[in-house]
């Protein structure tokens, strides 16, 4: 997917409030990249595929799921801040890195979301337990060490959206080794060799 194409992604799904919602995120994303570093340098002529619609993507997978969305390592804000900018959704974003939650924080900001948005500047493990309708976690840790360190914020009907590499299906084997809970994985429309981790039911064996 080129950029052209990804940002016609996002306005044919989400309109022209939408698509610019995401310019700007990509503006406030590009600025703060001179202070420090939010997502791999070589990456910032690739946001709208490699970071925006893959992000993006996963709102359609979780439209069976309102209400609060928790996003693990949010960084950047992906895919937090995008679930957060494209859908009316409850936030909470989680960001150990306190100069990286203080981003998060200005962005949500001027981005007009403030009001539905929590960040949270721990790690996972430290959050209160909650009924978290969807969790999210991109690029952060092996799944087994995912589902360990939420499993408190979550419920039976939690739906854990897992954006990860081609070795998500090993992932996964490993992890049915020492939880219940029924697995699946879709392919990314952005990379033919990303895929993403669908879990439900998660529970320890």
């Amino acid at each position: 997917m080129i950029e052209a194409e990804a940002q016609r992604w996002v306005r044919d799904r989400f309109g022209q409030d939408g698509e610019a919602r995401m310019m700007a995120l990509a503006g406030l994303v590009a600025e703060e990249a001179g202070r420090q570093n939010l997502i791999a340098p070589s990456t910032l002529a690739t946001i709208w595929s490699r970071h925006i619609v893959d992000s993006a993507q996963l709102i359609g997978l979780a439209d069976d799921a309102p209400g609060i969305w928790l996003d693990i390592g949010t960084g950047a804000g992906f895919p937090g801040l995008v679930v957060a900018a494209l859908t009316d959704r409850p936030i909470h974003l989680v960001e150990p890195r306190r100069r990286r939650a203080d981003f998060l924080t200005a962005a949500a900001i001027g981005l007009g979301i403030a009001d539905r948005v929590i960040i949270s500047t721990s790690k996972v493990e430290s959050v209160a337990d909650q009924a978290a309708a969807v969790i999210s976690a991109r690029a952060v840790a092996p799944l087994v060490d995912l589902l360990a360190s939420a499993r408190h914020c979550a419920t039976d009907g939690t739906i854990w959206l897992l954006p990860k590499g081609k070795g998500a299906r090993e992932e996964v084997a490993t992890a049915r080794r020492t939880w219940h809970g029924v697995f699946h994985v879709e392919q990314s429309i952005t990379d033919p060799d990303s895929l993403i981790v669908l879990a439900k039911g998660v529970s320890r064996r």
